[in-house]
C-alpha cells in the first residue's frame, strides 16, 4: 500500500542555543505555534508534524492565535463587521486544519492538545506574564526594539507597496504579538510541564534577546526555542539560494 504524502514528510530542527539543545534532548514538551492565514500550516503538514512530534516528546501542544485578529483587519480598512467575520473565518480555518491534521495522524483525542490564546485569559501565570511583559517593553529598550522588529516582520507582507504602517496598524499588531510573548518566556509554568521547547518555522527577532543576552528579561532556564521546519521547505530554500 502506498503511503499518504504527509506520512513521507520529515522535519529538521534547529535549537537556538546550546541550552536549547539540552532542553530539546529532554523531550518533555513541544509547543507548536500555529499562525492563522499562514499557508505553511496546511492540514497535511500539521498531521505530519503531529506524528513526528508525538514520537519524540512526552507532551505536545498546538496553540493558535485567535485574539486581536479583528483589530488588525479593521486597521487595514475593513469595516468592524467585516473584520469580525474575516477574523472568525480565519480562526475556524486554522482550528479545522489542526483537527484534520491530528485526525489524519490518528492522534485526535490521544494526548495532543489544541488551544487558542484566548483560553489562557484565566490562567494566572499567563496573565501575570502578560502584565510583566507589557511593563518591561516600556522600560527595556532592547526588548522593545525586538518586539518592534517582530511587528515589522508581521506587517511586511501585508503592507507590500502601500507605504509605512499607520499608527492603528502598529497598535493592533503589537497587541497581537504581545498575546504570544508569555510562551516565549515561560511555557512550563503556563502549561505545568517540566521543560518546554517553543517551535516555529522561522527565527523570531525576540529570540536573540530572550536566549542570548546576558541581562534583562530572559527566557526561563527550562524554556527553549527551536526552528522546526519540514525538510521539503529547507531543501527548497537551499535550491533558491544556490
Amino acid at each position: 500500500m502506498s503511503q499518504e504524502p504527509d506520512q513521507l514528510e520529515e522535519f529538521e530542527f534547529f535549537p537556538f542555543t546550546n541550552s536549547c539543545q539540552l532542553i530539546w534532548e529532554e523531550h518533555d514538551h513541544l509547543l507548536i505555534g500555529v499562525s492563522p492565514g499562514n499557508s505553511y500550516f496546511s492540514a497535511q503538514r500539521l498531521g505530519a508534524l503531529a506524528r513526528w512530534a508525538a514520537q519524540r516528546f512526552t507532551q505536545v501542544d498546538f496553540v493558535h492565535a485567535d485574539v486581536h485578529l479583528d483589530e488588525i483587519y479593521e486597521a487595514f480598512g475593513y469595516t468592524p463587521e467585516h473584520a469580525q467575520r474575516r477574523a472568525a473565518k480565519e480562526i475556524r480555518t486554522v482550528r479545522r486544519r489542526i483537527t484534520e491534521g491530528l485526525a489524519s495522524a490518528g492522534l485526535l483525542g490521544r494526548g495532543i492538545r489544541m488551544s487558542a490564546l484566548s483560553e489562557f485569559a484565566d490562567n494566572p501565570v499567563y496573565t501575570g506574564l502578560r502584565r510583566r511583559l507589557d511593563h518591561l517593553v516600556d522600560e527595556d529598550e532592547e526588548l522593545r526594539e525586538a518586539c518592534e522588529a517582530m511587528v515589522q516582520q508581521f506587517l511586511a507582507p501585508r503592507l507590500q507597496d502601500s507605504g509605512p504602517a499607520t499608527a492603528e496598524q502598529l497598535r493592533s499588531c503589537r497587541a497581537y504579538i504581545a498575546a504570544e510573548l508569555p510562551f516565549f518566556v515561560d511555557t512550563p509554568s503556563i502549561l505545568g510541564v517540566p521543560s518546554s521547547v517553543s517551535a516555529y518555522p522561522v527565527v523570531m527577532p525576540l529570540t536573540e534577546v530572550l536566549y542570548r543576552r546576558g541581562g534583562g528579561l530572559r527566557a526561563m532556564r527550562n524554556q527553549a526555542y527551536a526552528v522546526l521546519r519540514s525538510e521539503r521547505t529547507v531543501k527548497d530554500d537551499h535550491r533558491r539560494a544556490a
